[in-house]
C-alpha cells in the first residue's frame, strides 16, 4: 500500500523559479553558521510583569550589560549592570537575580564539565549600593542567592557552603566531599545526565533552611577515556559511570537548619533515586519525589521539616515506566498542579493538599507537551499542548477548575512560549517548515498580538538563492500504525526517474522527529543531498512520542526490535512506489539512531544496501543505569532483551556498505560501544570503514570537526547509494 499524503507542501521560497538560477546548499556554508536564524537574547522577567532584563554582551570586547526593557513599548529604560575597566566588574557571561532583585549574581570565566554542569569564577553585585563582591577565589558550581538575598549558596570541591555578604563568613555545610567518592549539593553524572539537574540543594523560602542530596559513589565503577592533547602522553580521565546493572551511588536527603547549624538526615525508607526536591510555599515542607530502581513506582513525599515527619502526598504507578518532571507547582495553601499519563496521555491534574485528585484539567487524546506555569491572580494555568496534531505545538490556558480552555496561539506550526513574571504577556515563538522563528509579543488573558519583535526574513530572502525543496508531511501505515513521516524530493524531481532513498531516525523512546518547525543544521544537509538527486524521508516509528502512553512504551523491554522492524518496513514500502530505486536504500542515525541504524543494515540487509551509525550504542549493557534501566530493567533480569537487540550479535549478517563514526572523549555513550563494534566487524571479516575523532565528545564537534564529519558522510552517501 503506498503512503497516502496530505500533500502539505509548503515552499521555502515563493514562485515558480528555475533550478538553473539558484545555487546548491554547500557543507562550507552549514558549517559556517550561514544559514542560522536570528534568535531573541535570552530574558529574565522582572517581579512586576512589566519589564524584563536581556544580557547583551560583545564576547571580542569582552563587554557585558544587564539591560532593562519594558514589554509594552519593548524601550529599553535603564542599564542595570555594565562591565568595564572603570567600574571594575569583570565581563560576565550569566546572571541571576536575588528574589528581592536587589543583588545580582554573575558568572565569569564559565568553563563546562558534563553537559549541564558548570565551574566558574562568581560575583555579587548589589543594585543600591554599587558594591561588587567575589564569592570565592576559586571555581565553584551552582552559586544560589537565598530567598533574601543575603546569603549564597555554592558547591566546592564537593561541599556545600553558605557565604553571608553582609559579614562576609563563609560557613561549612559539609566537610566529607572527595573527588569520585562523595558529592554534597550536585549530582553525579548519572543524575545530571539523566535525570536533567545538577544543582541539588534548594532554599526555603525563609532561607533559614537547606535541603540537599549526598552521594556516596565509592560502590560505583569508574570509567576512564584517554585524552590525547597536545602533550607527549595521553593522559586517563577517570569517573564515576554506572552501567546497566551495576551499583548506582547511595543517595540521601538531608536538612541544614543556618539558625541552629544542625543538619538532620530525611527519612525516607526504601527510596532507591532522589530525582526531585522542592519547598512548598510553607517553610517548613519539603516535597520529594522517589523512585524504585526499574522507575516503575513514583511517589512524591510531604517532609515537615519542624519535626522530620514523613508521609507520602501522591504515588504513581506504571507497568513500564514513570516519567520525572518539573511539572509541580504548590499553591499558597500546598495543593498542588502535577501532569501524569495516567489516563493514557500526558494530562494536567489539581490536587488537595491530601494529594487527592481534586480536578482533570485537560483532557483527550492529545498531550500536554509543556507546562507553564500557574496564574494566582486569575486562577488560569499555561502550557503547550499537540492537540491540533501530533506534529504540532499550541499554547493555551485552562481554568483551575478545568474550564474556560483558550488556545493563545495561532500559527500553525510550533508555538512556544515565554511568560512574565505575573503572566500578564508572553513571548511567542513560532516556526514551521517554511518560516523561520518569529517573536511576537502576546497579551496573556486572550493571546492578543502586541507587537512583532523579531522575525527572519533576511534569511527567507537568502535562501531564495537556493535549491532547496519542500518538506511534505503524510503519514505511513506499518506494522498495523500510522506512522509519521516527512519526505523531501529533489527540486527538479520526475515522477517517471528512479531515485535512491536515504532515511534519517532517532527513535529514542519519547522522541520525535517528524514536527512542523524550522530547519536544523542536519535538515540543511539533507537539502544539501537532495539537491544532488537523493530522496530523504523520516519516519518516527513504535516508541516514539506524542501518541498516548502505549504508543511510546509499547518497546518496553525490548529497545531496538519493534523500532527496527518499523524502519524495516517503512523502507520497504517506500521503496515500492515507483519513483524510489529499490535498490538503493541507506539509513543513518546519530546517538539512538546510531544504535538503530546498526540494527537495521544488519537485521534487514536485504533492504538496506548502506548505513552511517554515528556515535551508537552497540549494547545497552554499556550505556548507564537510569536510562537504559528503565526501558530495558537490568541485564541480570533481562538478558534477552539486552542481547536479542544488540547489533554487536549480528555483525556477520553485514552485506552493505557500513560507516562507524565516534567521538573518544564520549563521556555519554562510550567509545567503547563503536571500539567493540569494530572488533565484532573484523573477526565476522566484514569489510566497512569507521572515523574516530580525538578528545571529541557525543557531539563530536569544533573548529572544523563538523565539516570534516559531513563532507566524510557525504563522500559516503554518494560513493555508496
Amino acid at each position: 500500500m503506498r503512503p497516502q499524503f496530505w500533500l502539505l507542501w509548503i515552499w521555502l521560497v515563493a514562485g515558480p523559479l528555475l533550478t538553473a538560477q539558484q545555487k546548491q546548499i554547500t557543507l562550507e556554508e552549514i558549517w559556517a553558521g550561514s544559514f542560522a536564524s536570528q534568535e531573541m537574547e535570552a530574558l529574565h522577567s522582572m517581579k512586576d510583569g512589566e519589564h524584563y532584563t536581556v544580557l547583551n554582551s560583545d564576547s571580542e570586547a569582552r563587554m557585558s550589560s544587564i539591560d532593562k526593557y519594558r514589554y509594552s513599548t519593548q524601550e529599553k529604560v535603564a542599564t542595570l549592570v555594565s562591565s568595564n575597566s572603570q567600574n571594575g566588574i569583570p565581563y560576565f557571561t550569566a546572571y541571576a537575580f536575588s528574589e528581592d532583585e536587589s543583588r545580582v549574581l554573575l558568572a565569569t570565566e564559565v568553563e563546562p564539565v558534563y553537559r549541564r554542569s558548570r565551574l566558574g569564577i562568581y560575583y555579587i553585585y548589589d543594585l543600591s549600593t554599587g558594591e561588587l563582591a567575589q564569592i570565592s577565589r576559586e571555581k565553584i558550581q551552582e552559586p544560589t542567592l537565598s530567598p533574601s538575598g543575603d546569603k549564597v549558596a555554592f558547591v566546592l570541591a564537593n561541599n556545600l557552603y553558605v557565604a553571608d555578604l553582609n559579614s562576609g563568613i563563609i560557613s561549612w555545610i559539609t566537610s566529607d566531599g572527595q573527588p569520585n567518592a562523595i558529592i554534597n549539593g550536585i549530582t553525579d553524572w548519572v543524575y545530571e545526565e539523566e535525570f536533567a539537574f545538577v544543582r541539588a540543594f534548594e532554599w526555603n523560602s525563609d532561607g533559614n533552611k537547606l535541603a540537599f542530596l549526598r552521594f556516596d559513589e565509592r560502590e560505583v565503577p569508574e570509567f576512564s577515556m584517554d585524552i590525547y592533547g597536545q602533550d607527549l602522553y595521553q593522559f586517563p580521565y577517570v569517573f564515576k559511570y554506572p552501567k546497566a546493572g551495576e551499583a548506582n551511588a547511595k543517595v540521601s536527603l538531608h536538612i541544614h537548619d543556618l539558625e541552629t547549624s544542625q543538619t538532620r538526615d530525611v527519612p525516607l525508607g526504601e527510596a532507591y533515586y532522589i530525582p526531585r526536591i522542592k519547598w512548598m510555599k510553607h517553610p517548613d515542607h519539603l516535597s520529594v519525589q522517589t523512585l524504585n530502581r526499574h522507575q516503575n513506582q513514583l511517589r512524591l513525599h510531604k517532609v515537615d521539616a519542624s519535626g522530620m515527619q514523613v508521609s507520602v502526598l501522591l504515588e504513581e504507578r506504571d507497568d513500564a515506566y514513570v516519567d520525572v518532571t518539573d511539572n509541580l507547582t504548590f499553591l499558597p495553601d500546598d495543593r498542588f498542579i502535577w501532569t501524569s499519563e495516567k489516563d493514557g496521555f500526558n494530562h494536567i491534574y489539581l490536587h488537595d493538599t491530601d494529594g487527592n485528585q481534586q480536578y482533570q484539567l485537560t483532557s483527550g487524546p492529545w498531550e500536554v507537551t509543556a507546562y507553564y506555569g500557574y496564574d494566582a491572580k486569575n486562577q488560569r494555568i499555561f502550557y503547550q499542548s499537540s492537540e491540533q496534531g501530533s506534529i504540532y505545538r499550541d499554547v493555551y490556558s485552562v481554568s483551575d477548575r478545568g474550564k474556560r480552555k483558550q488556545r493563545l496561539s495561532m500559527g500553525s506550526g510550533t508555538n512556544r512560549a515565554s511568560f512574565s513574571a505575573d503572566f500578564s504577556y508572553f513571548i511567542n515563538t513560532f516556526s514551521n517548515v517554511e518560516t523561520p522563528p518569529v517573536y511576537t509579543l502576546h497579551m496573556a488573558k486572550d493571546g492578543e498580538l502586541v507587537r512583532e519583535l523579531k522575525h527572519n526574513r533576511v534569511l527567507l530572502e537568502k535562501l531564495k538563492g537556493y535549491q532547496l525543496s519542500p518538506k511534505e508531511f503524510s503519514t505511513l501505515q506499518v506494522n498495523g500504525n500510522d506512522l509519521n513521516m516527512w519526505m523531501i524530493k529533489p527540486r527538479d524531481f520526475d515522477p517517471d526517474k528512479k531515485y535512491p532513498l536515504l532515511m534519517f531516525q532517532y527513535s529514542g523512546p519519547g522522541s520525535q522527529q517528524v514536527a512542523n518547525t524550522w530547519h536544523s543544521s542536519r535538515d540543511y544537509w539533507h537539502q544539501m543531498l537532495a539537491s544532488k538527486g537523493y530522496v530523504i524521508a523520516c519516519v518516527d516509528g513504535r516508541g516514539t512520542g506524542l501518541k498516548g502512553r502505549d504508543f511510546k512504551k509499547m518497546t518496553q523491554l525490548e529497545l531496538g526490535k519493534y523500532e527496527v522492524e518499523d524502519q524495516i518496513a517503512a523502507a520497504q514500502k517506500l521503496s515500492e512506489l515507483p519513483y524510489i530505486d529499490q535498490e538503493r536504500t541507506g539509513i543513518w542515525g546519530w546517538s539512538y539512531g546510531g544504535f538503530m541504524s546498526s540494527n537495521c543494515i544488519l537485521k534487514g540487509n536485504d533492504v538496506f544496501e548502506m548505513a552511517i551509525a554515528v556515535a551508537p550504542v552497540t549494547s545497552w549493557k554499556f550505556y548507564d543505569t537510569i536510562y537504559t534501566e528503565r526501558y530495558m530493567h537490568t541485564p541480570q533480569e533481562n538478558p534477552d532483551g539486552y542481547d536479542d537487540n544488540s547489533p554487536l550479535h549480528f555483525a556477520d549478517r553485514l552485506k552493505g556498505k557500513f560507516l562507524l563514526v565516534h567521538g573518544s572523549a564520549d563521556d555519554n555513550v562510550h567509545v567503547q560501544n563503536s571500539m567493540r563494534m569494530i572488533e565484532a566487524l573484523v573477526q565476522a571479516n566484514k569489510p566497512f570503514e569507521w572515523a574516530i575523532y580525538p578528545d571529541k565528545n557525543h557531539g563530536i564537534f569544533g573548529g572544523n570537526t563538523s565539516l570534516h564529519l559531513f563532507t566524510k558522510m557525504t563522500h559516503f552517501v554518494l560513493d555508496n547509494l
